[in-house]
C-alpha cells in the first residue's frame, strides 16, 4: 500500500510503499528525484524519462521525493548523472557519511522520521536551487511553450537546455512533456473522459494523449487507469 505526506522539507513529500504481494511494480515519470530507504541502504533514485518497472521480492520502502530541479543541490551532483537510475548513496558520497546516515535513520523510532531528518539535516548544508528553474517548473506546469518560457525568462534555449540538464536531467521539452502527462493522468482519474483530458491537458487530440501516456508509462491509457476511455 503506497501512501504520503507533506514533507517538513519544503516543497517535499514523503511517502512510504509496502507491496502486498509479489508482482510487477510501475514507477511513472514524474519529474523528480527521491530519496530512498530500503532493507537498511540508502538510495538515490534519478529522474525517469520512462516508467520504471520494479520485479522480484516485494519489499517495504520510504522515500523522500524532492521538488523537480532542487535535488541536486542536496545531492552535490547533476541529475543527468542519475537519469533512468537508481544508485547506491555510497556510490555518490564519502562511506563514512553514509554510514552514519544509515545509523541515523536505523537508530529513530521510524525510518519514515529518521529518513526525513536525514534529507533535513543535509538540505540545511546545501546550496539553495536555482530560483530560476522553479519558475521554469511553475511555467511548464501550467502548460507554458519552452520557447515562450525562455523568453519571459530572459535566457537563450541552449542556456536553458543546460541548466535543465543539471537540475531536471533532461532538457525542458521532456520535463514539460512529463508534467503535461502527468495533469491528464491527474484529471482522468478524478473521471474526466479521455478526449477532455486530452483537450485541457495541452493534447493535440485523444490520439496524442494516448501515444504519450503508452511511451511514457508503457502501458494503454484505460490499462493504466484500469477503465475504458472515452
Amino acid at each position: 500500500m503506497y501512501a504520503e505526506r507533506t514533507s517538513r522539507l519544503a516543497g517535499a513529500v514523503v511517502w512510504t510503499n509496502a507491496p502486498g504481494g509479489p508482482g510487477t511494480g510501475r514507477v511513472l515519470p514524474d519529474g523528480c528525484m527521491d530519496l530512498l530507504w530500503n532493507d537498511g541502504r540508502l538510495l538515490v533514485a534519478g529522474p525517469d524519462t520512462r516508467a520504471y518497472v520494479t520485479e522480484g521480492k516485494p519489499s517495504a520502502w520510504v522515500g523522500v521525493r524532492f521538488c523537480p530541479g532542487t535535488a541536486p543541490a542536496f545531492l552535490g551532483i547533476p541529475a543527468h548523472e542519475v537519469r533512468d537510475r537508481r544508485v547506491d548513496l555510497a556510490d555518490l558520497w564519502p562511506a563514512s557519511e553514509v554510514r552514519r546516515l544509515r545509523g541515523r535513520v536505523e537508530a529513530a523510532d521510524d525510518p519514515v522520521t529518521g529518513l526525513e531528518d536525514v534529507a533535513l539535516e543535509r538540505a540545511a548544508d546545501a546550496e539553495p536551487p536555482d530560483p530560476l528553474l522553479r519558475r521554469v517548473v511553475a511555467a511548464l506546469r501550467a502548460g507554458r511553450p519552452i520557447a515562450v518560457t525562455a523568453d519571459e525568462l530572459g535566457v537563450g534555449a541552449r542556456q536553458l537546455h543546460r541548466r535543465s540538464l543539471t537540475a531536471f536531467g533532461y532538457g525542458p521539452k521532456t520535463l514539460g512533456r512529463i508534467l503535461r502527462m502527468q495533469r491528464a493522468l491527474a484529471m482522468a482519474r478524478d473521471g474526466v473522459g479521455f478526449a477532455e483530458t486530452a483537450a485541457r491537458a495541452g493534447f493535440a487530440d485523444q490520439a496524442h494523449l494516448a501515444r504519450d501516456v503508452k511511451e511514457l508509462t508503457g502501458l494503454p491509457l484505460g490499462e493504466l487507469l484500469g477503465r475504458r476511455g472515452g
